[in-house]
């Protein structure tokens, strides 16, 4: 058990996270909170709250609901990418019985665009029943809907699912969505305010400040410390003290290896490979990591003048453009002044990629969606490599549409999560 000081009623559901901390690794969590003067000053005398939410599984399931002065607000609503039936979705009947949550519910705040934080939106609203704010950045309320009908196809055209949100369901969910800007303080009602902080992460990501009287939350979401090729890093403003600190603990008792270091191991194994003749999927996620990583491909082919072809999965390059050239305000100073002269988002040494080049000989690199491998494009193309390829044969083996694989091609597992580690 975890306890932080606060001095009001905060109520962590069941259905929702855990915090997933050992006893052994408090004492760094502490010291890793006190690094971002967020954590009160241990001198002052207050109450204390345990959160030690129930899970289920030993995956997170962000959905948070926190109760201040019988104010609920529901903090993320995403879904469990490892399921494929129920299970995907939270049990919202934990909130009220089962009953239209637009009753127990004031305001659903989402943190970002990526599905295991919001995908859970369209069920919740039109499925389960919610008809109150939904509050997220401008950015993602661009994005969400457009991967949220991505994992619809994939869903119901592909897999044959009935049972799921319609491309109405995400429309209607959409409309009550209301859009904020960074450090804007939105008054939900008389006595409940929110206000959006940079998180870093991916484009549109923030934390939210949920304010009740003098009482207040600091929900993190997912944040990153360290500033990337397209993105700043998270911050907040000065001397900030929330009475409660909600922060995601992905890296808590991890301290990762320096950026550079993974980059450096990053591309050296990827030159290797084609220039031995061999082919790269790199699995990605539409807009995020993607981005990051082309940048970095880019420059490396330019600066050692490679011909070797770099593919990405149709229209995620169009999508990038599209979003970044609109938030250009949300990325680093780098890309901000760099899009004066150029769009850093024109590959030169990238191109779009078709399906029939698959089948091409000779040395690639792929970036393809999804970045799990749980359907889509870059599931096909694994089959087509991993079948193709005997040299790599392994004893690992690897399980995806009902069916077990050997694994004949070399896997390499690198992190380039935007995530706080250990350190901040």
């Amino acid at each position: 058990m975890f306890a932080l000081p606060f001095e009001t009623s905060v109520e962590v559901l069941k259905c929702l996270t855990a915090l997933k901390m050992k006893e052994k690794n408090e004492a760094m969590l502490l010291q890793w909170l006190r690094t971002f003067d967020l954590f009160p000053d241990p001198s002052v005398e207050r109450n204390l709250i345990a959160i030690k939410p129930d899970v289920k599984t030993t995956s997170i399931e962000p959905c948070r609901k926190s109760e201040l002065f019988l104010l609920n607000v529901m903090l993320d609503c995403g879904m469990h990418m490892g399921h494929s039936d129920d299970r995907r979705f939270p049990d919202f009947s934990y909130i009220g019985g089962g009953g239209p949550l637009t009753e127990y519910l004031d305001a659903v705040i989402i943190s970002h665009f990526h599905l295991d934080h919001c995908g859970a939106l369209p069920f919740m609203s039109e499925m389960v029943g919610y008809e109150g704010p939904i509050y997220m950045t401008y950015p993602s309320k661009a994005i969400v809907p457009v991967l949220l009908e991505d994992y619809r196809k994939v869903q119901t055209e592909f897999r044959g699912e009935t049972n799921f949100f319609t491309s109405d369901m995400i429309k209607a969910c959409m409309k009550k969505v209301k859009a904020v800007n960074l450090h804007e303080i939105i008054d939900v009602d008389a006595e409940l305010s929110i206000q959006a902080f940079y998180a870093g992460h991916v484009l549109g990501a923030a934390m939210f400040l949920v304010k009740v009287g003098s009482e207040s939350v600091l929900y993190t979401g997912d944040f990153n410390m360290t500033p990337d090729r397209h993105l700043g890093a998270a911050r907040v403003s000065p001397g900030l003290r929330p009475d409660l600190l909600i922060t995601e603990t992905t890296y808590a008792d991890t301290i990762r290896d320096s950026k550079r270091a993974r980059e450096r191991d990053f591309l050296k194994k990827v030159h290797d490979t084609v220039l031995g003749g061999g082919k790269v999927l790199i699995p990605v996620f539409a807009l995020g990591r993607a981005q990051e990583l082309c940048i970095l491909l880019e420059s490396y082919w330019e600066r050692l003048d490679l011909r070797i072809p770099i593919y990405f999965s149709q229209g995620l390059a169009e999508k990038a453009t599209k979003y970044y050239r609109l938030f250009i305000n949300w990325t680093n100073e780098k890309i901000k002044k760099t899009f004066v002269q150029r769009n850093m988002f024109d590959f030169k040494h990238i191109s779009p990629f078709d399906i029939s080049y698959a089948e091409a000989p000779g040395p690639m690199v792929l970036f393809s969606t999804p970045g799990m491998l749980h359907g889509g494009q870059s599931l096909r193309v694994f089959k087509k490599w991993n079948h193709w390829s005997k040299s790599h044969k392994r004893s690992e083996k690897i399980e995806m549409d009902g069916r077990v694989y050997d694994i004949n091609i070399r896997v390499e597992y690198m992190s380039f999560s935007a995530h706080a580690d250990a350190k901040g």
